[in-house]
């Protein structure tokens, strides 16, 4: 594989059509599970309801309807040990939303087999609602012998609840492709406890057995070291909730403690249900190729805002499976206009507006800018998505957030050409004059297909690309300016 793909679709599809067989040296996976009847991968929309695309990929999973009890059979009718499973499920909890969620994962999970590598491994994470289920379908379709580790994430949250142990871990279940001597495994290590420490110090502690077996006093050497060997107990700390992109995004920690575990440099790492991109993130920091899949358009505007927050512009990957097209646009605009919303935002590089607390009125989108001559004070662009008929209103509804937001510029995204009386509105509020001498229409409009042709906003240059042009003219003209360059 030649490059980082990113796919948007469901993970089963693209899958099955997309990736060839033993091309992938790691899996890492966080389904969506059900916990105290939530729905925990779903976001709260502006108007109080979820997206069509989430609920049909995750909320549907957990009920057992028509479109179940059909998947259910399927398996069934493939034969082989994972049907006897499911049959043997099916007559233990009966037709129920588990055995739903059940049935949409058995494909998936074999789907992932064939892609892995025979030298490669796979992690399901997942909370104890549906660890022990999920790991009998792992022990039916990657074999029991190839079952390695159940790692235990612990960590810290606000006690809930006082009739029972709180509830402070998820499961990891860690298997291997097959039981080759070649699998790549990294063995890891944690620091030594304090009286370990007080006794032997850092150095590598040697212990051994007389002829009558009995145990030698423990001795050092004199070379370090490299600590304990890593257990299955991993104590790292939740994402806290005010800092979360996604509701189920996992520290970065964890996701690189299994990628150096379980890969090399250069191999290829596979999430298919990738949220806002951890995986993604941590593989790239890691020098690891990557696919991410996800079936919202929020994920796939999060993980490239992320890659660009956390690695610059310099991240080379391709999106598959977005809008190409003005067609292909409209469509997504008639079936799921939040998604159209995500995906627009998303070809000018705008954050969403915090789903978790709420759109703010008139807000769909925001983009920062420093352009001072100090480079200190924050400046803002505010977006509006429309993916109906537009009029002369929304204009004037933008420059009254322009003026609440204190806001320099504000974009009107709109599906549709805008009308002459809405281009007139737009003029009448002026322009912003940037400390480098530029001027910019402060109301601007522009449509998904001027968007789709490479039409950019027109905003103020950053401090350093204004540096930069300024170095240039100066070595242009032979300048000295030292004054200019000491600035």
């Amino acid at each position: 594989m030649a490059e980082n793909l990113l796919y948007y679709g469901d993970n089963f599809d693209v899958l099955k059509h997309h990736v060839k067989d033993e091309t992938i040296d790691l899996i890492y996976l966080d389904p969506p599970f059900k916990s105290n009847q939530k729905y925990n991968v779903l976001f709260a929309e502006q108007n109080g309801t979820r997206s069509k695309a989430q609920i049909k990929a995750f909320e549907d999973t957990w009920r057992w309807d028509e479109a179940a009890v059909t998947a259910y059979k399927k398996i069934v009718e493939g034969g082989g040990n994972v049907s006897r499973l499911m049959q043997s499920l099916h007559s233990f909890i009966d037709g129920c939303d588990m055995l739903a969620y059940l049935s949409m994962m058995v494909p998936r999970l074999m789907e992932l087999r064939r892609v892995l590598k025979h030298t490669g491994s796979i992690f399901l994470h997942c909370d104890p609602t549906a660890s022990h289920y999920l790991k009998l379908l792992m022990d039916g379709i990657f074999g029991p012998g190839n079952f390695v580790n159940e790692i235990i994430w612990h960590y810290r949250k606000w006690p809930s609840g006082k009739y029972a142990f709180q509830r402070n871990h998820d499961i990891i279940l860690f298997y291997s492709k097959s039981d080759s001597r070649k699998r790549t495994f990294h063995q890891l290590f944690m620091d030594r406890t304090p009286s370990t420490l007080k006794r032997f110090g850092t150095s590598k502690i040697v212990s051994g057995y007389d002829d009558m077996g009995r145990r030698l006093p423990s001795k050092t050497e004199e070379k370090d070291s490299e600590g304990v060997r890593q257990d299955d107990v991993w104590d790292i700390g939740r994402v806290p909730p005010i800092k979360q992109l996604f509701p189920t995004q996992k520290p970065e920690l964890l996701i690189e403690r299994i990628i150096l575990a379980a890969s090399n440099e250069g191999d290829t790492v596979l999430d298919p249900f990738c949220g806002c991109g951890t995986t993604i993130v941590a593989a790239q920091k890691l020098n690891r190729r990557w696919i991410g899949i996800d079936i919202t358009h929020l994920s796939i505007t999060l993980i490239r805002n992320r890659l660009r927050d956390a690695l610059g512009e310099g991240v080379e990957y391709k999106v598959i499976g977005e809008p190409v097209s003005l067609p292909d646009a409209e469509k997504l605009a008639r079936e799921d206009p939040y998604q159209f919303q995500f995906w627009a935002l998303g070809l000018v590089g705008a954050r969403p507006v915090d789903q978790k607390k709420g759109a703010d009125k008139g807000i769909d989108g925001r983009l920062y800018f420093h352009d001072d001559t100090k480079g200190i004070k924050t400046k803002q662009i505010i977006f509006s998505v429309k993916s109906g008929q537009t009029s002369v209103a929304h204009i004037r509804d933008l420059r009254g957030v322009l003026e609440r937001e204190q806001a320099e510029l504000g974009v009107l995204i709109t599906l549709h050409p805008p009308t002459k009386p809405m281009r007139v509105e737009a003029k009448e509020a002026g322009s912003y004059e940037s400390p480098w001498g530029t001027s910019h229409p402060r109301i601007q409009i522009i449509t998904i297909n001027e968007l789709l042709a490479n039409k950019s906003i027109d905003s103020p240059p950053s401090k350093v690309n204004v540096t930069f042009k300024k170095a240039h003219k100066v070595m242009e003209n032979g300048t000295n300016n030292q004054e200019w360059l000491l600035e």
